[in-house]
């Protein structure tokens, strides 16, 4: 992504990002994006992504994705909880999206994100019927990343419908 900025003039990226990031084991294109607007360069981080983060652009760098099954194995081996995220948001087929949940349970997967700042009404009753379908746990979240940059605040979303497990009541003995 440096390599790619620096090629437009946009210099000292990478130390910027990592100002932000704190690590470089875990930069991303987020931390990129933050500096880009800290310096001017963008008005909002929607902007940097607009202009040099997606493929085609500048400072875009492809996606390496881990499988489902190791993806599912790593989460649920350190202890956590898998969940899909924002399912609506996967431009899916109902057949692909069936697959992704069929495939998702039979590695472990144990939950869906019902709630979302990106899902709309409609989804979330979709969505509470899809964990219902597969025995899965629900989730809530907004997204959100910082004031400046998420479209929904925190505390605003609506609770999960219906008779929903939430994934919390599985972290529960933990907490204590």
């Amino acid at each position: 992504m440096s390599d790619g900025l620096v090629a437009v003039g946009i210099k000292g990226a990478y130390e910027g990002a990592l100002k932000y990031a704190g690590n470089l084991e875990l930069i991303s294109r987020t931390h990129f994006a933050r500096f880009l607007v800290e310096t001017g360069v963008c008005k909002e981080t929607s902007e940097v992504f607009r202009k040099f983060l997606t493929e085609g652009k500048p400072g875009f760098v492809p996606h390496r994705w881990a499988s489902l099954r190791d993806a599912v194995t790593w989460i649920t081996q350190a202890g956590g909880v898998a969940v899909i995220a924002h399912p609506a948001r996967y431009k899916f087929s109902a057949n692909e999206e069936y697959a992704l949940f069929s495939e998702f349970k039979t590695h472990g997967g144990q939950g869906v994100e019902v709630v979302t700042g990106s899902h709309t009404p409609a989804e979330y009753v979709t969505y509470a019927a899809t964990a219902l379908e597969f025995g899965l746990v629900a989730s809530r979240g907004s997204d959100f990343h910082s004031p400046d940059e998420s479209h929904t605040d925190l505390g605003t979303l609506p609770y999960l419908p219906g008779a929903l497990t939430p994934v919390w009541s599985l972290l529960a003995d933990r907490i204590q």
